[in-house]
């Protein structure tokens, strides 16, 4: 493994350290399903937690929750990529204000600036896949703007699910190209407090002449472990079609999030490539506060 991966490996281990998982005990209050109840929908897919804060950032698939009526959630986080044939990439602040203009609706404003080479791990910036030359250093800035809409909430084995319409317009970089992306969540809460979300983006983009689709399929299990933290496995993946020289990006990702107060969270995920084309490590350290 490289110096590099090695030394963000260690990192990444010490931020979980010194975060302090629940003991034992604390863990086994999370439960496991039990199988007699696989025999009746109505208790098996019935939502159990309590309010408190949900953000897009804890895992590259989103939440299923919207913000709330005249409620604000604030959303920042560093990224640091390893690239496998390209200089490695920082991201920050991946900055993402949520606002609640309706029980249903929210609008989204952000900003991320990202240097270095290679594509993005965030589902809250732009995750065109950009490879640039092994000794070259890009440095991009993109605005993201956009809509969620929340559709339905779960019921029995209809899951509750959530559309989000944004766009990525370049504001430094050699990208000139807005990138318009849709993406469509669902989920399912378990009587024990587990979660497991997916979701399906699509985005039209385009580098130079170069125009082509991206799909980014993702899923999620989340598993409460105490009442503060909560632990998590991701896969996701990132495709090209109709790109002159096709992209697939897949990695395999676990994190583990805090919560300080219903209202504020701060978590760690990292992830490994499984494929080339993908970034060989990669880490996400960020926090979420709603008011």
């Amino acid at each position: 493994m490289p110096l590099n991966s090695l030394r963000w490996t260690a990192f990444t281990l010490a931020l979980l350290s010194l975060a302090g998982w629940p003991d034992c005990a604390s863990a086994q209050e999370a439960g496991f399903l039990d199988r007699s109840l696989l025999a009746d929908p109505s208790i098996v897919f019935s939502p159990t937690s309590g309010d408190e804060i949900e953000t897009d950032r804890d895992s590259f698939t989103p939440a299923t929750t919207v913000v709330g009526h005249h409620k604000t959630i604030v959303e920042a986080a560093y990224s640091f990529i390893d690239n496998p044939s390209s200089r490695e990439t920082h991201s920050f602040p991946e900055l993402l204000v949520r606002y609640g203009v309706s029980d249903r609706i929210e609008i989204r404003l952000g900003w991320n600036y990202e240097t270095g080479g290679g594509g993005s791990v965030s589902g809250n910036s732009s995750f065109i896949e950009e490879e640039p030359l092994v000794d070259e250093i890009e440095n991009d800035g993109d605005l993201l703007y956009g809509l969620k809409l929340f559709v339905n909430e779960q019921a029995d084995w209809l899951p509750q699910s959530s559309l989000i319409v944004q766009a990525n317009t370049p504001t430094s970089g050699s990208l000139n190209t807005t990138q318009f992306t849709l993406c469509y969540v669902v989920g399912w809460e378990l009587p024990n407090a587990w979660t497991i979300d997916a979701a399906m983006r699509y985005s039209a983009t385009a580098e130079e002449e170069d125009h082509f689709n991206l799909w980014a399929p993702s899923v999620v299990l989340k598993v409460p472990v105490g009442t503060k933290y909560k632990a998590h496995i991701e896969y996701f993946g990132i495709f090209s079609d109709q790109q002159e020289t096709a992209q697939t990006s897949q990695y395999i990702s676990p994190g583990i999030h805090y919560l300080i107060t219903p209202d504020l969270e701060i978590g760690i995920r990292v992830g490994w490539g499984l494929n080339s084309d993908s970034a060989r490590f990669f880490s996400n350290v960020g926090a979420g506060w709603r008011f």
